[in-house]
């Protein structure tokens, strides 16, 4: 029986502790294994990069110029990995998405990765790069090669350390570490990378010049290792969906392969029989006694627990000091599933200006007799110059590191002509809510800073003379809303489909007083936009001094 064949069947009979998304790659496995078609599994070619690893490749560090010794987990996916192939033995997998808490060997591995397909694949002048945003964690892999290198007689004899490169001259290969300079990664010809660290980028522009640059080769690999991250609308988290839809069959990709090790639910974290559902390697390369430590710390110090939570055990979270959890900010649900075909007549509106570097944004949340849930939809507005600016630069990245650009045509966004948003968009907006959507805004809560007597009183004339409310920011007026709103997020009685609302929510951190009232404020990266968390606040502030008002307004559910 193969490596292969005893990890995960192991996983399947129970033997091996697995979290559900571990469970799907096990059986996705094996019957490809079983019931072979355009991909077959080679056992010998398989096996020939397994015993060059063990074979040639020494540890870098800790037990310096031993053997590699491969743990049956990370056997078992290299077999994985290399052992399905066409008739003319071309590798099934180009892409490989590996995510396992730190510590679990993983710069070791793709180090060792990346000597062999150097020399041991059979490619032409194979380039293979370590790459990442800073060059100092670019040279994290590639030093570990350097330290294999000298470690090993045979590496030693046959490979040459030039300036920038580690050189192959039998096959006219190299390893190289690269760090994110557009510039320097176009035009690549990449049989090999290794992006290690995926949740510390914030944009996917690495990801897409080494992927692209991977067209030429027969059988190129892309190797993705990576903890969980704070950095939320990320690379990581495309990848992280995207392996998610796979694995529930959503969509079909059958040349990426992801392992994620991760607890299934945050209440796990401190079970100490499931840790080893995100840690693969743990007793055998990540020390067991040190997660105790960890965990008991977290539970002795809350502010370290999102570290332990998002590191050790791949649970996704926001910021160490955002207001709320990744999970608290999720929508438990879409409006037209939820809705059910249900229509409301009235509605609250909340609405944030902003100058020109700021989202505009305006929300409208309706709630009904007998169903606590608050039902929110919302738009944001940009000026279009501030994104024709952003790309003129070449960069990929997008402004603020987000997709503005997909958030507007999927209808979540718009742009405003020129280089700033004319604060008519709101009563536009509201006017279309209240004869397109048939939804009348019987309150209109607002931040009076920037809005002029004039904009108010055509507001008035639209909505009635008592329909605005100001909401004016500070402690005194967003300190219970702030709570109160927190308390039905982690409820799960807020329901929206937009991602930008997700995205300014996850983006708030909160400023307290000696007396514990609270207010919203930026954090420290003033490109993480809350804009659409103080149109929400100012909705729900109205919503909380006008609610035995407005809520029997709406029909009765039937």
């Amino acid at each position: 029986m193969t490596d292969f064949e005893l990890y995960f069947s192991q996983i399947l009979d129970g033997k091996i502790v697995a979290c559900e998304k571990m469970k799907r790659v096990a059986e996705m496995l094996l019957e490809d294994y079983a019931s072979p078609e355009r991909w077959h599994f080679d056992v010998d070619i398989a096996r020939r990069h397994i015993e060059f690893i063990e074979g040639v490749c020494k540890q870098p560090s800790g037990k310096l110029g031993q053997p590699i010794k491969l743990e049956l987990f990370q056997k078992a996916r290299l077999e994985a990995i290399f052992g399905f192939v066409d008739d003319n033995d071309l590798r099934k997998y180009n892409e490989v998405l590996i995510i396992e808490g730190r510590k679990n060997g993983k710069t070791t591995e793709t180090s060792c990765v990346e000597l062999d397909l150097l020399i041991n694949d059979g490619e032409g002048s194979p380039q293979i790069y370590n790459v990442a945003t800073m060059r100092d964690q670019a040279k994290l892999g590639f030093d570990a090669c350097l330290k294999m290198r000298k470690q090993s007689p045979l590496l030693m004899k046959h490979t040459d350390k030039r300036a920038s490169d580690l050189y192959y001259p039998k096959n006219l290969g190299y390893i190289k570490p690269l760090a994110s300079n557009t510039n320097s990664l176009d035009g690549l010809d990449v049989h090999g990378a290794v992006i290690d660290e995926l949740a510390a980028i914030k944009d996917r522009n690495l990801y897409d010049l080494i992927r692209q640059g991977m067209a030429a080769r027969k059988q190129p690999l892309l190797f993705c290792i990576t903890t969980n991250g704070f950095i939320r609308n990320s690379i990581f988290d495309a990848q992280y969906e995207y392996a998610s839809k796979i694995l529930k069959g959503e969509i079909v990709n059958e040349r990426f392969l992801p392992f994620v090790y991760e607890l299934d639910s945050p209440d796990e974290w401190d079970k100490e029989p499931l840790w080893v559902k995100a840690n693969p390697g743990l007793g055998s390369i990540k020390s067991r006694e040190f997660l105790r430590e960890n965990v008991a710390k977290a539970k002795d110090d809350p502010s370290f627990k999102p570290t332990v939570l998002v590191k050790d055990f791949n649970v996704k979270q926001t910021s160490e000091s955002a207001w709320l959890t990744f999970d608290e900010t999720a929508s438990p649900g879409k409006l037209e599933d939820l809705l059910a075909g249900y229509k409301f007549d009235y509605g609250i509106g909340g609405f944030d200006a902003a100058d020109t570097t700021d989202l505009n944004a305006a929300t409208i949340i309706c709630q009904r007799p007998g169903d606590p849930k608050i039902y929110r939809r919302s738009m944001y507005w940009i000026p279009e110059s501030v994104l024709e600016d952003e790309e003129k630069t070449g960069s990929r990245r997008g402004r603020d590191g987000v997709p503005y650009r997909l958030w507007i045509d999927q209808g979540y966004m718009r742009t405003c002509p020129g280089n700033r948003c004319e604060k008519r968009i709101f009563l536009e907006w509201f006017k279309e809510i209240k004869y397109t959507e048939d939804i009348y805004p019987l309150y209109i809560a607002y931040d009076p800073w920037h809005i002029t007597e004039e904009l108010l009183g055509e507001f008035r004339a639209e909505f009635g003379p008592n329909a605005m409310i100001p909401i004016r920011q500070g402690v005194l007026t967003l300190s219970e809303p702030m709570k109160n709103m927190k308390a039905d997020l982690q409820a799960k009685r807020i329901i929206s489909d937009s991602p930008v609302d997700q995205w300014c929510l996850i983006n708030t951190h909160v400023k307290t007083d000696v007396n514990g009232n609270i207010q919203p404020v930026k954090s420290r990266d003033r490109t993480q936009r809350i804009d659409g968390t103080v149109a929400f606040l100012c909705a729900y502030r109205a919503l909380m001094d006008h609610a035995g008002e407005y809520v029997n307004l709406n029909k009765e559910t039937t």
